[in-house]
């Protein structure tokens, strides 16, 4: 395995400084009874800041709407008592030496009816169309729009006030914002279907709505993919040219970071060239670029045979990574299922004790870690 100091520089940009390159990435584990972070949340986090995260990206987090959620005991981003356990959580991270970022989110059509908080309320999506293997939801009116955008900014709002260091908004892997990009569940015939320019329109509102909350010096990451939940083959682009046609105007409307979700960050992500999705995101945006995808393990995440769970594997080389951290593909690395099994893992790599790092097994994921 490589030493990897290229992996401990610091990363320096206008609204964002940080100790080193790793980022954990945004795991949902569904451990905050009533929707609102304990004790156990605020231990889980504090673990990998004081294990050398250089930021922490929260599970996802849901917004003030109704159909918000579509998982129980999902941590909320809104309510005197979430947000008071999202503070004792910030407040423990920064005391390790870390920064966090809070993840906000709206699942869409994902959602089922029944779970809480919502009750009975169905599945909001851009034209009541199911996500297959869903019930059939409720198609967005402009009021309901409204609404969404105006919680997505509440909750970036929030995060800024009780002390995060950076909001990502959750714009991919099939849920309600990707919900809006991806044709096969948005056939609105209004401004926001169409073509992918028309059907950016929810997220470019959300961008410049979050941006206007939290004002010109706070980071706002964006996290999207190509594939979805539904179809891991899925692309919204298919050339370099159709991608940045995409991302340029969620960089104007507001995004500093693009967090660009693949399931193998060595996979180029177009023919002729191997650059991976956040190499390319990086190169036609300018903006700084998270790759993520089976870092640090030799099992690929969520494989072809649908297996649950982050599917379990074990430690691997991480040269290749390192490689193209060295020629700048892009910026900052999200780490996942390894720093379940291992929330020292940042420490142990920089200290070269690679021998020392566990394998990851499903059942880490539900464990108190």
């Amino acid at each position: 395995m490589s030493h990897a100091e290229t992996l401990f520089r610091p990363f320096s940009s206008e609204k964002l400084q940080l100790k080193n390159r790793v980022v954990m990435a945004p795991m949902t584990r569904t451990y905050s009874p009533g929707n609102v972070p304990n004790d156990l949340v605020v231990d889980y986090y504090r673990r990998r800041a004081e294990g050398g995260v250089g930021l922490i990206i929260t599970e996802g987090t849901i917004v003030d709407h109704p159909a918000a959620s579509g998982y129980p005991n999902v941590p909320a981003f809104f309510g005197e008592d979430a947000l008071a356990g999202w503070k004792r959580v910030v407040d423990a991270v920064h005391a390790a030496g870390g920064k966090i970022a809070p993840q906000i989110w709206h699942v869409g059509a994902i959602r089922r009816p029944g779970i809480d908080p919502g009750g009975d309320t169905p599945g909001y999506s851009p034209s009541g169309m199911a996500v297959p293997g869903k019930v059939v939801g409720h198609a967005m009116t402009q009021e309901d729009i409204d609404d969404v955008v105006a919680a997505f900014a509440k909750a970036a709002k929030d995060a800024k006030e009780i002390g995060f260091d950076a909001v990502e908004i959750h714009g991919a892997h099939g849920y309600l914002i990707d919900q809006f990009f991806w044709d096969g569940t948005n056939q609105r015939d209004d401004g926001y279907g169409g073509d992918l320019a028309a059907r950016s329109r929810f997220a470019l509102e959300i961008v410049r709505a979050v941006r206007a909350a939290v004002g010109d010096d706070f980071p706002v990451i964006f996290r999207f993919s190509q594939w979805k939940q539904q179809d891991y083959s899925a692309r919204l682009c298919e050339t370099p040219e159709a991608l940045g046609a995409f991302l340029t105007p969620l960089a104007e409307a507001g995004v500093d970071i693009f967090h660009c979700s693949t399931r193998r960050f060595w996979e180029p992500e177009f023919e002729g060239s191997d650059l991976n999705l956040a190499g390319w995101a990086r190169k036609l945006t300018g903006k700084p670029a998270i790759t993520v995808g089976s870092v640090g393990l030799n099992a690929d995440f969520l494989p072809e045979d649908g297996t649950a769970n982050f599917n379990a594997g074990e430690p691997a080389s991480i040269d290749n990574l390192i490689e193209r951290l060295e020629r700048d593909e892009f910026d900052l690395v999200a780490v996942g299922r390894a720093l379940i099994a291992n929330p020292d893992w940042a420490n142990k790599v920089a200290n070269g004790e690679f021998d020392a790092l566990a394998a990851y097994e499903r059942d880490m994921l539900r464990e108190l870690r």
